[in-house]
C-alpha cells in the first residue's frame, strides 16, 4: 500500500449519522484511500487513540470573504474542525464591485488592509487563491452587492434596465463557479428589494441547479411571514432554499412559527431546509440602525446628517436589523476604545443616563467616528435556550458560524466576532454531552455530510474511500469552547489534529503551518 498518511486507532464517524467504528484511515494524493485495520505502512501518522476521527466541518453560513484575504490561516475555524467555510451569505460579500467604497459597507471585516482590486466573482477566486486559505472556500453571490452594484444605496426596487443588470451579473458569478444566491433583506442595502425581482433572480439560480440562501426581510414580529414570502419566492421560482438563521428575534412562539413554515413548504415538496447559529444573541454594527441615505454617505456627510435634528427625525422612521421592537434594553454596546465607559451596557441605560431618547444616544455615539461607522458594535438579546434546543434538532436543521475566521495574534488579533472561536465546539459539547440532545454520530453528520449534500457537495462531509481527506480529529469528552460573551476571542480546546486535502494543518493541537485549502468553483473537474 502506497500512502501519505495513517490517522491510526480512532473511533470514526463517519459523517452518515451512524454510530463510531474502530479503525485506521489511510490517505492518498489528498484522498480518503481506505478504512480498516492497516498493517504497517511507510507513511506520516497521527495518532488518535481514544480520540474522535469525523470528516472535517463545514460551516455552511460564515461572513470569512475577506478576514481569509487578511488572515488565510483561519485559526478560530481549525482549532474546530473546520476545514469548508461557506462565504457569500446574507447578502454580504467581496463582488461584484463597481464603486469599492460603497462596496465595504456590505463586507463583514472589512479594514483597508487588503484593497478592493478585484471586481468580479473570478477575479476574487483567484484574489483567494493567491492567499492560500487553511480551509476549502466556496461562495454564493450576495445580493446586497448586486444592488450596490447596479442600485446603489436607493431606497427603492430597482427597475427594468437595473434587474436586468443585475440578472446579468448574477448569470455571470453562477458561469464562474458561485454556488447559488444569498439575501439580506433586512439590510439597508436589500430593503428596496421586492419580492418579484428578488424571483427573477432566483429563476436565474434555479436554471442552474444552484441554492438560494436568504436571511428575511424580518427577524421580529414579523418573522414567520417573512419565511413565508421566501417560501412562496422559491415556489414560484422552482428554486432549493435555505432559510439562514431561522429563529427569529421574537418569543418561542414565534420561531415555532417559523418552523411550521418551513414544515409545511416541506411538505408541499417543496426543498427547503434552515441553518442556525449557536448564540443566545444576535451580532451586528451599531451603524444598522442607519437608512441607507446615511449608510450611502461619506465622512463629512453621514457626521452632517447625524448633527441635523431635522435629518434625525427622518431616519428614526427607518425600521431595519437593529430595531429589535424598539425595545432597546435588548441591545448592549460592545467593548471599544471609543466609549469605554458605555462598554457592554444596553442602549437604554446609556440614553436614559444621556437624557436622551435612545436612537439620539445611538446617533452620538456614531458621530464620534463618522469615518469608521461600522466600528461600533453590539449584540441584540433575542434567544432562550429552550428556542435553541428546538431548533437544533429538528431533522432540517444544520448549524453555521454566522462570523468571520479570526485569530488571537497576527493582524485580525483585535477582532471581534462572536461565534467565530465557539460555534462548531460548543454545538458539540451542548448537543451531546450537556443534553444528549443528539448521538455523537447525528452531531457529527449535521456538522459534515448534512451541510455538505445541501450545498452539492459529491466528495466531501464524509470518510469513504474516494472523498477529499478532510479530518478532523478530536477528544469526544472534551471537545468545547473557552469563549464567553465578553472574551469571545479564545481558542476552542479538544481538538487534537486536522487534516485538509490530505495535508496536516493541525497536529497535536497545533498548527502546523500548512495552508492546504482549495478554492471550490462549483461545475469545475471533481466539484459540485
Amino acid at each position: 500500500m502506497t500512502v501519505d498518511l495513517v490517522i491510526r486507532g480512532g473511533t470514526v464517524l463517519d459523517g452518515t449519522g451512524g454510530d463510531g467504528f474502530r479503525a485506521d484511515v489511510a490517505i492518498a494524493r489528498g484522498r480518503i484511500d481506505a478504512l480498516g485495520a492497516l498493517g504497517r505502512v511507510d507513511a506520516d501518522e497521527l495518532d488518535a487513540t481514544g480520540l474522535i476521527v469525523a470528516p472535517g466541518f463545514v460551516d455552511v453560513h460564515s461572513h470569512s470573504d475577506y478576514t481569509l484575504l487578511v488572515d488565510p490561516r483561519a485559526v478560530s475555524a481549525i482549532h474546530q474542525g473546520v476545514t469548508l467555510e461557506v462565504v457569500g451569505n446574507c447578502g454580504h460579500g467581496c463582488f461584484p464591485i463597481r464603486d469599492p467604497r460603497l462596496a465595504r459597507s456590505a463586507i463583514y471585516g472589512y479594514s483597508d488592509s487588503v484593497p478592493l482590486t478585484w471586481r468580479t466573482h473570478g477575479e476574487y477566486l483567484d484574489r483567494m487563491e493567491e492567499a492560500s486559505p487553511a480551509v476549502n472556500v466556496l461562495s454564493l453571490v450576495p445580493n446586497g452587492q448586486l444592488r450596490l452594484a447596479t442600485v446603489g444605496l436607493r431606497d427603492g426596487p430597482a427597475g427594468p434596465a437595473e434587474l436586468t443588470a443585475m440578472r446579468g451579473l448574477l448569470e455571470r458569478a453562477l458561469d464562474e463557479g458561485a454556488w447559488g444566491l444569498s439575501t439580506g433583506l433586512e439590510y439597508a442595502a436589500e430593503a428596496g428589494a421586492t419580492a418579484e425581482e428578488v424571483e427573477a433572480l432566483c429563476a436565474v439560480v434555479a436554471h442552474r441547479g444552484a441554492l438560494y440562501a436568504t436571511h428575511t426581510r424580518d427577524r421580529d414580529a414579523g418573522a414567520a411571514n417573512a419565511v413565508g414570502e421566501a417560501v412562496l419566492t422559491a415556489e414560484r421560482a422552482g428554486v432549493r432554499l435555505q432559510v439562514s438563521h431561522l429563529i427569529p428575534r421574537g418569543g418561542l412562539a414565534d420561531g415555532r412559527r417559523c418552523v411550521e413554515v418551513v414544515d409545511a413548504a416541506r411538505g408541499r415538496g417543496l426543498d427547503v431546509a434552515f441553518d442556525m447559529h449557536t448564540r443566545l444573541f444576535g451580532f451586528t454594527f451599531l451603524a444598522a440602525a442607519l437608512p441607507a441615505e446615511a449608510v450611502e454617505a461619506d465622512a463629512y456627510g453621514l457626521a452632517e446628517l447625524l448633527r441635523d435634528p431635522s435629518a434625525r427625525e427622518r431616519l428614526k422612521r427607518h425600521r431595519g436589523i437593529l430595531d429589535a421592537g424598539r425595545d432597546w434594553e435588548r441591545v448592549v454596546l460592545l467593548d471599544d476604545e471609543l466609549w469605554p465607559e458605555y462598554a457592554r451596557r444596553d442602549v437604554a441605560s446609556i440614553a436614559a443616563e444621556r437624557g436622551q431618547e435612545p436612537l439620539d444616544a445611538v446617533y452620538d455615539l456614531l458621530l464620534a467616528d463618522t469615518a469608521h461607522p461600522n466600528r461600533l458594535m453590539v449584540l441584540i438579546h433575542c434567544h432562550t435556550e429552550e428556542q435553541q434546543r428546538e431548533a437544533f434538532t429538528h431533522p432540517l436543521s444544520m448549524p453555521g458560524s454566522d462570523a468571520t475566521t479570526l485569530a488571537p495574534d497576527g493582524p485580525l488579533a483585535a477582532s471581534v466576532f462572536h461565534g467565530a472561536y465557539s460555534w462548531a465546539a460548543w454545538y458539540y459539547r451542548y448537543l451531546v454531552r450537556d443534553t444528549g440532545l443528539l448521538s455523537p454520530g447525528e452531531a457529527v453528520s449535521r456538522l459534515t455530510r448534512v451541510p455538505a449534500e445541501r450545498l452539492g457537495l459529491r466528495d466531501r462531509g464524509v470518510l469513504r474511500p474516494g472523498a477529499w481527506a478532510d479530518v478532523a480529529v478530536f477528544d469526544g469528552d472534551g471537545f468545547g469552547e473557552r469563549a464567553t460573551t465578553f472574551a469571545p476571542g479564545e481558542l476552542a480546546v479538544g481538538m487534537r489534529h486536522v487534516v485538509v486535502n490530505g495535508r496536516v494543518t493541525l497536529r497535536d493541537g497545533a498548527l502546523t503551518g500548512t495552508r492546504a485549502g482549495a478554492v471550490l468553483r462549483r461545475g469545475s473537474a471533481g466539484v459540485g
